[in-house]
């Protein structure tokens, strides 16, 4: 049966998102200034006019009963470049007070009555405000109600009106403005030939630039990506070089430091693998070629030989055991379950099982103890702390076969101290003691007691109390495990 091909799902490039992400950027750069500068210049402009109208009123307003009132109003009109007229209504009928007027195209001053009529109706129902762009014909006859004297252009004129009625002391005036709107067409025409010059000159820039990000940004990811597929595949010799910005140098440093974790934890496995191969294989060995003594030799099916197969068969069961203990402290699936107890008597309890060793092997264990020291921890737990370092020392004490536990009590703790007289550990190595398997001298052998997982679980148990833990080791000398506690005091456990 043909397997099915499985498609790996197709991402987007980061050249193809940046240069899809500046061309949007570029093209909404250029349709604002389409917008604003090209289809919006006439309001724009138109509003500017009107808004200047608006200024224009409120100084003629100001000079309002003023003695020098046309001198003002005309120097209003000049300095504006507008035209003005401004009628006092009296009983609906407006008479004009005063104009004045800043160029032969005012239209104001030439539209009729009637018209001015309107406008005042226009402002009077708008609350004395009214705004209209209004286009005059140059070449209207005169029965239209238009008059332009002296103007000969054959285009329409457009303004800006601007009616405004005010009250001053209880007269009631009504304002007429007239600014000439210039025609933009020419200057719109322009600014569209700059528009799309410029719109082809913004698209190449951003296109170019794209591309350059592109290099300095993908160029250093493409390399540490090269690197990494030789991760991935069990190479981790592969060094990380990070370049061109510093997110880039902090993503290389954490590649280079996650390859050196990876390769340590896979020398560990290795070695755990080989280590626990060894010690699983030599009881069964051991089993079974007992086992095939007792059952094919005459005479040998003795208490001996079943001893030494009960030995090993136990010697067995703890490893599995330390393993599933080790295992499930890993996890976090076995939680201490604290009570209050005497370590000091706790260790006294425990020394009782060297006894033997003592006894037919030769080695010097002592115990110093300043005394009753409660403690709130797992009893279990604790226990099998204690028994581990000691066997730790008893492996590894050297030819004095000397152990000294101490314990010791100060500002509010207590520290448990295993002593040896071995070789010590190297200042290098010190931190990788405490791995599973792991072994100063590199070659394994067959511990006198344990399991060869004891500082493993040391260091699980205390980090599942929280509690302090070390080793002080010289090389020569000897190596100092030891761990603390915080002491309870009696009427605190009651």
């Amino acid at each position: 049966m043909k397997r099915p091909l499985i498609r790996k799902k197709q991402h987007v490039g980061i050249r193809a998102k940046l240069v899809c992400s500046l061309i949007l950027f570029t093209m909404f750069v250029l349709i604002s200034i389409w917008l604003l500068q090209i289809r919006l210049l006439t309001y724009f402009y138109e509003r500017a006019k009107f808004d200047e109208l608006d200024e224009a009123y409120e100084s003629i307003v100001a000079h309002f009963g003023d003695a020098d009132f046309d001198e003002q109003l005309d120097a209003v009109a000049q300095s504006k470049g507008i035209c003005v007229r401004v009628f006092v209504i009296s009983d609906g009928v407006g008479k004009q007070l005063s104009s004045a007027e800043a160029g032969s195209d005012c239209m104001i001053h030439h539209i009729s009555r009637e018209l001015v009529s309107d406008l005042y109706a226009q402002a009077k129902a708008n609350d004395g405000r009214y705004d209209k762009r209004m286009e005059f014909d140059a070449e209207l006859p005169e029965d239209e109600g238009f008059r332009f004297p002296g103007l000969h252009r054959p285009s329409d004129i457009t303004s800006a009106i601007c009616v405004r009625i005010a009250t001053v002391d209880g007269a009631e005036y009504c304002v007429l403005l007239d600014s000439e709107l210039t025609p933009l067409s020419a200057t719109v025409n322009t600014l569209k030939v700059q528009f799309l010059w410029t719109a082809l000159l913004l698209l190449v820039a951003a296109l170019l630039f794209a591309l350059l990000l592109y290099r300095i940004i993908a160029t250093p990811l493409t390399a540490i990506t090269h690197k990494a597929h030789k991760l991935a595949a069990g190479d981790y010799t592969a060094d990380f070089e990070g370049f061109g910005y510093r997110e880039v140098e902090e993503l290389a440093d954490t590649l280079n430091f996650a390859a050196r974790e990876i390769s340590a934890t896979d020398h560990l496995q290795k070695e755990l693998i080989a280590n626990i191969s060894h010690d699983l294989r030599t009881p069964l060995t051991m089993i079974k070629g007992y086992s095939e003594i007792m059952r094919d030799l005459p005479g040998e099916n003795n208490a001996e030989n079943a001893q030494i197969i009960i030995d090993e068969t136990t010697r067995l069961s703890e490893l599995v055991s330390d393993l599933l203990d080790l295992s499930k402290l890993r996890a976090g699936t076995k939680k201490p379950e604290l009570e209050v107890f005497d370590i000091s008597a706790l260790t006294g309890e425990t020394m009782q099982r060297y006894e033997a060793l003592i006894k037919h092997s030769g080695y010097q264990i002592a115990f110093e103890s300043e005394g009753k020291a409660l403690v709130l921890a797992d009893r279990t737990m604790i226990l099998q702390v204690v028994y581990n370092l000691i066997n730790n020392a008893v492996n590894y004490t050297g030819e004095s076969l000397r152990v000294r536990v101490s314990l010791t009590k100060r500002e509010g703790v207590v520290r448990l101290a295993v002593a040896d007289e071995g070789a010590g550990i190297a200042p290098d190595v010190i931190d990788q003691i405490w791995e599973r398997y792991y072994r100063v001298d590199k070659v394994h052998n067959r511990a006198v007691i344990g399991t060869g997982l004891g500082l493993s679980i040391v260091k699980s148990v205390l980090e599942a109390h929280g509690a302090a833990y070390g080793v002080d080791s010289a090389l020569g000398v000897g190596s100092i495990f030891w761990f603390e506690l915080p002491l309870v005091q009696e009427d605190t456990a009651q």
